[in-house]
């Protein structure tokens, strides 16, 4: 056997041995979240080591209390409401900034003024801030205008914090489509207006829809400023939110807390598998100018 051969055969086994190290600590920390959450939590106190669950012990009840309103049933979390508060300001922040971000991003890739360059870096330089330092000048602000404590100030945060990313990956990727396309519409009789919406945006679709998936997650998964916004109005908890106050509560069972954690990771989770061609087509598209 030649060194050629062996060392062929060594990188072959290591190959798989990192796939399978790679997928053991990927999947069995969200295997081992969705397994405790649909067992009660007598079962879990009699067995906590056990990995696998026979089918007849397996149980919905975690999922129905911690979606269940406490007013109507003991025990019962609330997260309908909060699922319902995170989707509003997810959705509502997600749709602003990508309006805002498309426009934006369209103006630094195709339009020439002056500091256009400038404009493009400030872009990326404000996303650089930690988002502690904005987070007590801004709750200072929303309070002295009547905005803290609600859905809307904290739809405006997010659309703060992701425009500015969002049209620095827009840009980059505006940037690759030829301009001799949009010239051509041009010279059909198309606006500029009807240009982008007609043949920029649909060409740019993998950027966008990665960019709006990008959004999604942020405003879903973020925790400090719906903390700082929302601690004293329960009724406006998001769901992160939410999960963190179950997380801190004595007496919730740890069962129905897996419960939450799943109810949190799955919509993320399905919108990813959904818009993964997309996404991977659209956070490398623009490589080539970046």
């Amino acid at each position: 056997m030649n060194r050629l051969t062996v060392e062929t055969r060594t990188l072959g086994v290591l190959r798989w041995v990192t796939i399978a190290f790679l997928l053991l600590i990927t999947v069995f920390p969200f295997y081992y979240m969705v397994m405790l959450s649909f067992v009660s939590i007598e079962d879990l106190q009699q067995n906590p080591g056990r990995l696998f669950i026979p089918l007849k012990d397996l149980t919905v009840e975690t999922y129905r209390l911690v979606l269940a309103d406490p007013e109507k049933v003991e025990g019962g979390q609330n997260f309908t409401l909060f699922l319902r508060n995170s989707t509003i300001v997810a959705g509502v922040a997600t749709a602003i900034t990508m309006v805002v971000s498309i426009l934006g991003a369209y103006a630094v890739a195709r339009l020439s003024f002056r500091g256009r360059r400038e404009v493009s870096l400030l872009f990326l330089g404000v996303y650089l801030f930690p988002a502690i330092v904005l987070a007590i000048p801004l709750v200072v602000l929303f309070s002295k205008i009547g905005l803290a404590g609600s859905l809307i100030g904290l739809v405006i945060v997010y659309i703060v914090q992701t425009v500015p990313i969002s049209i620095h990956m827009l840009r980059n990727y505006f940037e690759t489509i030829p301009l001799s396309v949009e010239d051509a519409a041009e010279v059909d009789g198309a606006k500029r207006l009807t240009t982008l919406r007609k043949i920029t945006m649909p060409l740019a679709m993998p950027s966008i829809m990665s960019t709006a998936l990008f959004v999604f997650m942020i405003a879903w998964n973020e925790f400090l400023f719906a903390l700082l916004f929302l601690a004293a109005q329960p009724e406006r908890w998001t769901v992160s939110l939410g999960l963190s106050q179950l997380a801190n509560g004595i007496e919730v069972p740890k069962t129905v807390l897996m419960a939450g954690s799943v109810i949190l990771t799955v919509p993320i989770v399905v919108l990813y598998a959904i818009a993964e061609r997309w996404l991977t087509e659209g956070l490398t598209g623009g490589a080539e100018k970046g």
